[in-house]
């Protein structure tokens, strides 16, 4: 299974809540576009929210997503997420 606290994850892998706007316009843009990623809510996982916290300097920021080629998003608009899932073969 996919290493879920690690840079290079081998899925995507976002950190996100149930009640964030911005997490919930995230996984649109995935499904829209087909892409697969594991999804993590970080109020069910401390040691996800651990993670997150690390990742961010401290904040809790939500979404987080990372990726396997080691980079990472936080809370992208739609533009910087698609344009980031072009990279895995699809458009949205």
């Amino acid at each position: 299974m996919t290493d879920l606290y690690s840079l290079t994850p081998t899925e995507i892998i976002l950190y996100g809540v149930t009640w964030c706007g911005d997490c919930r316009r995230a996984r649109q843009v995935f499904t829209e576009t087909g892409i697969n990623f594991v999804d993590i809510d970080i109020d069910q996982d401390e040691k996800a929210a651990g993670f997150v916290r690390q990742l961010n300097r401290g904040s809790q920021s939500v979404p987080t997503i990372v990726f396997p080629d080691g980079t990472t998003l936080t809370e992208p608009d739609r533009f910087t997420l698609a344009n980031k899932l072009k990279e895995y073969g699809q458009t949205a």
